[in-house]
């Protein structure tokens, strides 16, 4: 019994020491193996851009006006030198009974101050007649040694002083009928009245032929200097604008290559970098971060048949 107590203890240690050993015995891994080859690595920089018309011209109003409403729709084909806008001088204020009293009490005092003028004109006319007379007769008796030449010289400037001032009441009588025509067209051109439709129109026509893009302004209505009114451009010739961070500008320069996806299109477009721009701009981003970023600027170079419907504005990832 004894001895088969010690064969049992024996083989129950055996047993662990078996198991000890087994479980720190290296186990085999599973591993992938394929075949090692030469490719190429691609780094990329993604970020979302617009298309964009490259020769946009926006037509603004030259001088402060009435534009007439604008006949050209956006998408509508223009030839160079069509009618775009026209403009016509800026409509007269409307007048109340008060500024109509006020008018016409100019009028009425306008027409006062011509008649004044007349008849002082008149009276210097006669003493002009009466000077130059008398200058007559004095110069007659100073030829006949009659009178002396003290006596003619005065007499000679009292006539050439009669005529000036003759000369100047005219000219009186000129400004208070000029007074009294501006009188006169205050009154009588106003808002209120119909237009005899003769005033002069500033005709602004297309630099280029092109397709219109943008109306600021449909309908007529008083514009200021420099509104903006359409916008006309090449539609088929288009440049991608894509705002990158500034430190990814620094790796793209002109000729890099670059793919246009979720355009709307089957397959991604294929481009080119023109111009990375020297300047950059802050921009706060999505999460409330500012972020310097630079503007790239890039040329499609796929064929345009796959890329006809892209349109000014609108956006790519480049």
């Amino acid at each position: 019994m004894l001895w088969r107590r010690r064969i049992f203890i024996l083989l129950i240690s055996a047993g662990i020491i078996a198991a000890i050993v087994y479980g720190f015995m290296p186990k085999p891994v599973a591993v992938s193996a394929v075949k090692v080859r030469r490719a190429e690595l691609r780094v990329t920089v993604e970020e979302e851009g617009k298309t964009r018309v490259k020769d946009r011209f926006v037509i603004s109003a030259p001088v402060a006006g009435f534009v007439r409403r604008l006949q050209p729709d956006v998408g509508d084909i223009i030839k160079k030198g069509q009618v775009l806008v026209t403009l016509e001088p800026r409509r007269s204020g409307v007048l109340d009974a008060r500024s109509r009293a006020a008018a016409q009490a100019g009028v009425e005092a306008a027409e006062a101050a011509l008649s004044a003028s007349r008849e002082k004109v008149l009276a210097a006319a006669a003493d002009a007649g009466y000077a130059a007379a008398e200058f007559g007769r004095i110069k007659t008796l100073f030829d006949k040694e009659v009178a002396s030449k003290d006596a003619m010289e005065q007499a000679r400037a009292k006539s050439e002083g009669a005529e000036a001032n003759l000369k100047s009441l005219k000219f009186g009588v000129k400004v208070a009928r000029f007074e009294l025509e501006a009188a006169r067209t205050a009154l009588k051109y106003s808002a209120a009245a119909v237009s005899n439709g003769s005033e002069r129109v500033v005709v602004i026509r297309a630099p280029i032929n092109g397709t219109v893009l943008k109306v600021y302004q449909k309908s007529e209505g008083a514009v200021t200097e420099g509104q903006e009114l359409i916008a006309i451009g090449d539609a088929s010739t288009l440049e991608v604008e894509v705002d990158v961070l500034s430190k990814d500008a620094v790796s793209l320069r002109p000729g890099t290559a670059v793919l246009f996806n979720r355009w709307g299109g089957r397959v991604p477009l294929k481009g080119r970098v023109r111009l990375v721009e020297p300047a950059g701009f802050t921009k706060i981003s999505a999460l409330g971060v500012e972020e310097q970023r630079v503007l790239v600027i890039s040329d499609i170079t796929s064929d345009k048949s796959l890329w006809q419907r892209l349109g000014d504005g609108y956006r790519v990832d480049a």
